[in-house]
């Protein structure tokens, strides 16, 4: 069986703004003195930090039949088709054609995403949405560990 493991971390334009946050707050601080300002800066840079840090850890991984894909973990003999979605496609997946009952795994910053079915006919989720930035690659990989 093929693995697949991919982390969707966030943009370096998210870490730059990072810095911004924390010399925002500095600036705040900067009237109460140089001590405080420079507790600004680094808080707010290592809070910034964090939360995208936090953002993101998000992964998708298939091991041991199952697809794990940020707190979930589906099985492999649940799973139906799957569609590659180009941004376009994406796109209308996240928004106008979004089932509310989906699993949506969705990181703005990947375009691309992959939409899986779910035919496990007690979970009443129809599919779950993946943003992923190698869609073609997961899909391959989810076919083959399908096929005995």
């Amino acid at each position: 069986m093929q693995s697949y493991e991919e982390r969707l971390t966030a943009p370096r334009s998210w870490w730059f703004i990072t810095v911004l946050v924390g010399v925002s707050c500095g600036l705040i601080l900067l009237p109460l003195g140089p001590l405080p300002m420079l507790g600004g800066v680094i808080g707010g840079i290592v809070l910034a930090g964090v939360v995208v840090s936090a953002y993101g850890s998000a992964r998708i991984r298939v091991v041991a039949d199952s697809l794990v894909a940020g707190d979930a973990r589906i099985p492999l003999s649940a799973l139906g088709e799957a569609e590659v979605l180009d941004a376009e496609e994406a796109r209308a997946w996240r928004t106008h054609k979004a089932d509310p009952r989906a699993f949506m795994l969705l990181r703005a910053y990947v375009p691309t995403a992959l939409r899986v079915r779910i035919t496990d006919p007690q979970d009443p989720t129809p599919y779950a949405y993946l943003s992923t930035r190698h869609p073609r690659e997961l899909a391959d990989v989810l076919a083959a560990a399908r096929t005995p």
